[in-house]
Formats: C-alpha cells, structure tokens, sequence
C-alpha cells in the first residue's frame, strides 16, 4: 500500500509542481520511489521478505522457497495493497478516489521494457546476499530502469493493477494492463534463469579456485 502510495502520490504531486516539464515530474515520481523502496525493503524484508510483487513471489515459488498456499496469499495482499495505495494517494490530494487511466502503455517497445526491467530486478533480488544488501540494489536498479526503458520499470503486476486504477501521472489505461503483466512474468521467469546460471558459474568458480588452493598445499 505504502509503495503503491508513494508511486502514485509522487507523480500527482511532482506533476503538480513541474510546470508541464515531464522529465522533472518522472525525476521527482523516480526519487521518491527509489526512497520509500529502499526504506520499506530495509524494515519489512525480516518479517516477510518484503514480498510487493507478484512475479517475485512466483519465482520463489517455483524455487520452492514458498508453498503455493503462502504464495496465492502475498498475490492477493500485495494486489489489494497496491490497490489501497492508490485510493490512499487519491484521497491525500483531494481526488476522486474511483478512477480509470485514460493514459495509453502499449506496444512491442513498451512491453520489451518490462521484460527487461523485470527480469533485470529478479537477477538482483536472487543475487543479493542478504536483506541489506537488497535494501539499496533493487532501489537502484529501478531508479535506473525508470530512465533507460520506455515503459518506465514497472515491473510487478500488482502495482500495474493499482496504477490503472488513477488518472493521473503514474496511470495506465486497464486495456493495457494485460499486456504489461504477460511481459513481466516473461521478464520474471528470463531473470530466474539468468540468476541460476550466474550463480551457478561463481559457484564452479569458487570451487575450482578451493580446489587449486588445496593442491598448492
């Protein structure tokens, strides 16, 4: 909910504030994104692995790091949360709080994004040590791919739902939605075998480089 605020809140404010200069909305709607991901990552990660996104909670699930019950429910959570955030940004700015974006995200370049934002954000998540270590690459990888993709980094469906719910900065038509989804659990599942495939080379490296060490003694 927080995140999804913060997604759709930013844009309404900076929006605001830009005077129609669109790369200064997206510079304030990128910083305080990265922000808020960061914080939440930091303080939720060891109560619930800080769990926000869909196509994340599938890749762990096809891991076997959740059971399918767990993971159905961090679906339906962080989907309403998301949900709840954008009626929580609306009702902050004094908007109606029941919207449909009217704001057109679609075609090859667009869903081509997605693939690449999120799967560049699973290899991250997999190849982080630990919760800190996450806390400060997954907001940077992000804040990045908001700049050097066309779709603007979504990557997670659940705030893709939320953001078709506003008609605002941050929204995207409910026809779109689809599209942006099937691209990011492509994008998830590209990233996975990414992450095994890198992980599993620094794993024979690390053995390779054990074993020379042992013959030299």
């Amino acid at each position: 909910m927080l995140l999804s605020a913060t997604v759709v809140g930013s844009g309404i404010m900076a929006e605001r504030l830009a005077g129609g200069n669109v790369a200064i909305a997206l510079l304030a709607n990128t910083f305080a994104t990265v922000a808020v991901l960061g914080v939440l990552i930091a303080f939720l990660a060891p109560v619930s692995g800080a769990h926000f996104n869909p196509v994340v909670s599938l890749v762990m699930l096809m891991r076997g790091e959740l059971t399918l019950g767990v993971a159905g429910l961090y679906l339906l959570i962080q989907s309403a949360g998301c949900c709840l955030g954008t009626l929580l940004a609306h009702g902050m700015f004094d908007l109606p709080l029941l919207q449909a974006s009217t704001h057109l995200r679609t075609g090859g370049a667009q869903w081509l994004s997605e693939i690449v934002a999120t799967a560049g954000l699973v290899v991250v998540i997999l190849t982080s040590a630990n919760a800190r270590e996450a806390s400060w690459r997954v907001p940077a990888w992000i804040g990045a791919a908001y700049w050097f993709t066309a779709s603007t980094s979504f990557a997670n469906p659940a705030i893709t739902l939320a953001r078709s719910l506003t008609d605002t900065f941050a929204g995207i038509a409910p026809s779109n939605v689809i599209g942006f989804v099937g691209a990011q659990v492509a994008g998830g599942l590209i990233g996975m075998k990414i992450a095994q495939l890198l992980m599993g080379t620094a794993s024979t490296k690390a053995s390779a480089e054990e074993a020379a060490l042992k013959s030299l003694q």
